[in-house]
């Protein structure tokens, strides 16, 4: 028994080196980097918290490993003046050099009038180059979306042979992972807001609940192919949103645009007041839905490095300090840790009880109670 403690303390303690080392690693890099490039001024030399997290919760043109290693990603762009030019990250050299006509400035890349390699830092913008340039690159957070992509092919496909090779069978494996989620999805999301209608949109509901939940794990992962925050990306949450408002939308019967445009039984004159909130309500939606996970998503990822950040400011006061601070802000890692794995699952939660409550009050038919629907949105709102 006492073999399993210490077993047990051991695993513990190797999983919060594993989440803390690469957070540590890639704060000491924005730290060396900061004063390496301003060795001209002491003040400035200080540690910037708000730039090293800005920089690890943004997208990038590399795959940051530790210290200055990183995989390098295409970069693919097209300028009607210039074509083509296909060449690997690796060139730019963490942004300070040009390479082809081109350079990184805030990991956005830019048109230079220097096309041999130089220094980015003495580089002259082209302006019109870059109104009109064409970015195509594979970016951190386009490569975890292939990742997800595949690896949610692989799971669906692995589990659905299992069902074949052991019919009737009790679930093994990762199908006995999967198939709980599935169930809870089906029964407590799409049957419950959608009603007998559930199953035409169940793909959808499914696809949207694992892409949030995948993804949310892999960024809680700070090795590769994790530490991409894709689902902390505006445009990702948008695009999840824009989907849930056009099946909404394409999936509303008559009884819905009568309710959005002249609510039964309200008098004219409220009408005016009422169906522009009503139409307004149809974009709002969404756009709650789009704000809501990257806010929670983004967040979780800026309290974490802030814990980290704190390590360097209080070690650029003294030694000790930062002893002692490292020993709170690893408490408090640890507790996030935790507390983004429920948030991980629960963001992915709510995102598609949501779209389902908007598709089944868009599909609903008129002698149905439209209260059931309002309750499960007020109780998803507090969540």
């Amino acid at each position: 028994m006492l073999q399993m403690k210490n077993l047990n303390i051991r695993i513990l303690i190797s999983a919060i080196l594993f989440w803390l080392v690469p957070f540590i690693s890639m704060a000491q890099e924005s730290h060396d980097s900061l004063n390496v490039a301003t060795t001209e001024s002491v003040e400035s030399a200080e540690f910037d918290a708000g730039r090293m997290i800005m920089d690890h919760i943004s997208d990038a043109h590399g795959w940051h490993l530790w210290g200055e290693s990183e995989i390098p990603l295409p970069i693919i762009v097209y300028s009607p003046e210039r074509g083509l030019s296909v060449f690997s990250s690796g060139h730019f050299h963490h942004g300070h050099s040009t390479y082809n006509g081109y350079m990184l400035k805030e990991q956005k890349i830019v048109a230079v009038d220097e096309m041999d390699e130089t220094d980015a830092h003495h580089a002259t913008i082209n302006e019109s180059l870059t109104a009109n340039l064409y970015d195509f690159s594979i970016t951190k957070n386009v490569f975890a979306l292939f990742v997800s992509i595949i690896l949610m092919i692989w799971i669906f496909t692995y589990v659905a042979k299992s069902y074949k090779t052991r019919p009737n069978q009790a679930p093994k494996g990762l199908q006995s992972l999967i198939e709980p989620l599935i169930v809870f999805v089906r029964d407590d999301v799409a049957k419950s807001a959608i009603g007998p209608k559930y199953q035409k949109y169940m793909p959808y509901l499914l696809t949207a609940f694992f892409f949030i939940w995948i993804n949310n794990m892999l960024g809680l992962i700070p090795l590769i192919p994790g530490g991409a925050n894709l689902t902390g990306n505006i445009a990702i949450t948008m695009s999840l949103a824009v989907m849930t408002l056009i099946i909404t939308v394409f999936s509303a019967n008559k009884n819905y645009w009568v309710h959005i445009f002249a609510m039964p039984g309200v008098p004219m004159w409220v009408l005016f007041l009422l169906t522009p909130i009503e139409i307004l309500g149809l974009f709002l939606r969404p756009f709650v839905l789009m704000i809501r996970l990257f806010a929670n998503m983004a967040a979780g990822h800026i309290i974490a490095l802030s814990f980290i950040s704190l390590i360097f400011i209080f070690g650029e006061m003294s030694a000790g300090a930062g002893m002692g601070v490292g020993v709170i802000s690893l408490a408090f890692m640890v507790f996030m840790t935790f507390l983004e794995l429920l948030v991980a699952f629960l963001q992915a939660y709510v995102f598609t009880l949501l779209s389902a409550i908007y598709i089944g009050a868009a599909v609903e038919e008129h002698h149905h109670d439209a209260e059931h629907h309002d309750a499960k949105v007020e109780e998803a709102l507090i969540i």
